[in-house]
């Protein structure tokens, strides 16, 4: 018998409240409240950061606040991104054993098949390529992410139906304004729109659709139109009033490297920026007081950056790559775009810098 999924629809949201479903949802399958779901959700004009980013280094706010653009922080790792009505989100959260294997680098090449086939029915050409991009002719027009939560796999995507690449390179801060030209005809290069290759976008039902019967046929489910809970809206609710949708959570990591006493350290890795921002104690200053690391990269579960931070604490700076690499070899961890290594690299130019 073929495995059931729920499939949902939360529509245009307001940001944070949209994040703050993806944290009920993890957490309402993990207590087993709620079945394997496939969730659709679009956003107002939206600016997102990543959760380890810096707001204020990240998005021009000035700019966001006078054009009502909602700053958001993620629950997941990665850079800083502009969403409106243009893109349909996609998520799939399931158990680790729905779909016959629980390795999340196989997960994420299926689904990434599976998102591909969805757009060929569609009548784009469009091929996965690995790690979690869907692509035609060598231009981006879906990508993706997830992590385990438990037994819980969250994985999200994006569409991009109809975007405007000015209005995403508007929102982000770009140290240099003189390059905003050409970092705009980079990304209008880089990715590519439904309504770019087909000359007019299909309705938003009709791109659902495709995908849908992309998901059924790669996994062999079921899929089953569901209804939004109420324990599901009341937990979203309680997330975003608690956390996920206050000032507060979104200005967690501002703007450390400017705060007094602060060493920073910072790495460009194939797989995303570090920054590693400490502050140092001890009458040599060679002791971790402080510890805190940003960046666009990519770890998964997220927690796994703050263990990483609380594990540092009260260390010897002289046995920073030893601290670093018995962490990782304990940990579990999901997926990283980055390694062990670039952490230390990261980190090394901090404690130089305390001399």
């Amino acid at each position: 018998m073929a495995k059931q999924f729920r499939v949902i629809d939360t529509g245009i949201r307001d940001g944070r409240e949209q994040i703050a479903f993806d944290q009920a949802l993890i957490d309402l399958h993990r207590e087993g409240a709620v079945p394997d779901t496939i969730r659709f959700l679009q956003f107002p004009p939206t600016a997102l950061i990543g959760r380890h980013q810096a707001l204020s280094q990240e998005l021009k706010l000035d700019y966001c606040r006078e054009n009502n653009i909602r700053t958001v922080r993620r629950i997941t790792g990665g850079g800083a991104l502009y969403f409106d009505e243009g893109q349909l989100g996609w998520e799939l959260v399931f158990d680790r054993a729905t779909l016959g294997t629980g390795d999340l680098g196989g997960l994420a090449s299926m689904i990434g098949e599976a998102a591909s086939l969805g757009l060929r029915n569609l009548g784009v050409d469009a091929l996965y390529r690995a790690p979690n991009d869907v692509e035609v002719g060598g231009r981006k027009i879906s990508g993706g992410g997830g992590f385990f939560d438990g037994n819980t796999l969250f994985y999200q995507g994006t569409v991009l139906v109809d975007m405007d690449p000015a209005d995403m390179i508007a929102t982000l801060n770009i140290p240099d304004p003189a390059l905003a030209s050409q970092f705009t005809e980079a990304a209008a290069q880089r990715i590519v729109t439904i309504k770019e290759l087909l000359g007019t976008a299909p309705d938003m039902a009709a791109i659902k659709q495709g995908l849908l019967a992309g998901f059924a046929e790669s996994f062999g489910i079921e899929l089953i139109a569901g209804d939004i809970t109420a324990r599901e809206e009341a937990e979203t609710r309680k997330l975003f009033d608690e956390e996920i949708g206050t000032d507060a959570f979104v200005a967690e990591i501002d703007n450390p490297a400017n705060a007094t006493g602060i060493l920073t350290g910072t790495h460009a890795a194939k797989g995303g920026r570090i920054e590693v921002h400490v502050r140092l104690e001890g009458a040599s200053q060679d002791r971790f007081r402080e510890v805190l690391i940003t960046g666009d990269f990519f770890v998964a579960p997220p927690r796994t950056v703050f263990d990483l931070e609380a594990a540092l604490r009260g260390t010897s700076v002289h046995d920073v790559g030893k601290t670093i690499e018995n962490f990782f070899s304990g940990a579990e961890i999901g997926l990283m775009s980055v390694s062990p290594e670039d952490f230390v690299t990261a980190i090394g130019p901090a404690i130089k810098a305390a001399g």
